[in-house]
């Protein structure tokens, strides 16, 4: 029971920092939600916080994430970290979400893999959630899509007939103002809710950062260790 008051207290202290921004902000109650995010940490961890409330958690490794999920199926999983392309037909079979597609090529391959995992019964939601994940210094060696090239990834995931067309991820880059950050993404977002006519998600902000990205209209915030602690070596 320790370790379920920990992440109680964590999960409670996380959620207030998510409310007091959420207010400053000046946007309604409840507009944010939170995604903890538990890569190197171990299923009795994402049992605990399924007992708490918590109904997604983000992954960053493939084979990490689809073991898990194999183990407690109860938990969504996100994947949130980069994906090779040869492992999008893996991905498509445990992932409830994407945060993190970053080229044409990467969603075909995810919208084949969903309707391969469909069709041999590994999967039963016919649609696959999509974020963009944005590059905001153009720098894709790191994941990402560069801001003038990102509409072409959205209109491929809006075609895709086992894909939805989401939101938007960003990680500001090293050395960024997270204001500075967060302000360009959302511009880039806006162009897509306005060109789509709809209004979508905007995955951003971790434990550093989670105010900036609120005032900036981040709908979901991605934190690992204020929540879990440190990560055990894998």
């Amino acid at each position: 029971m320790e370790r379920h008051s920990e992440l109680q207290a964590n999960l409670d202290r996380v959620k207030k920092r998510i409310d007091d921004a959420t207010v400053a902000a000046g946007r309604p109650p409840g507009s944010v939600s939170l995604l903890p995010v538990t890569k190197f940490h171990p299923v009795r961890d994402i049992r605990i916080l399924h007992e708490l409330g918590i109904t997604a958690v983000g992954e960053n490794r493939e084979q990490e994430a689809r073991a898990k999920h194999q183990e407690f199926p109860a938990m969504e999983f996100h994947m949130i970290g980069q994906i090779q392309t040869k492992k999008a037909n893996a991905v498509a079979r445990w992932a409830a979400a994407v945060h993190s597609v970053d080229s044409v090529r990467l969603a075909e391959a995810l919208d084949r893999g969903v309707g391969l995992a469909l069709e041999r019964g590994d999967r039963s939601v016919d649609k696959l959630p999509c974020f963009i994940q944005l590059s905001l210094d153009g720098d894709t060696s790191r994941g990402g899509v560069a801001a003038d090239t990102a509409m072409e990834v959205a209109q491929a995931l809006e075609e895709a007939p086992h894909l939805t067309l989401t939101g938007l991820m960003c990680v500001p880059p090293l050395g960024w103002d997270p204001l500075t950050a967060f302000s360009q993404a959302r511009e880039v977002l806006t162009g897509m809710e306005q060109h789509f006519d709809r209004d979508m998600e905007f995955s951003a902000g971790m434990s550093g950062d989670l105010a900036e990205a609120i005032l900036h209209g981040s709908t979901i915030v991605r934190v690992g260790t204020e929540i879990l602690g440190s990560r055990p070596i894998p």
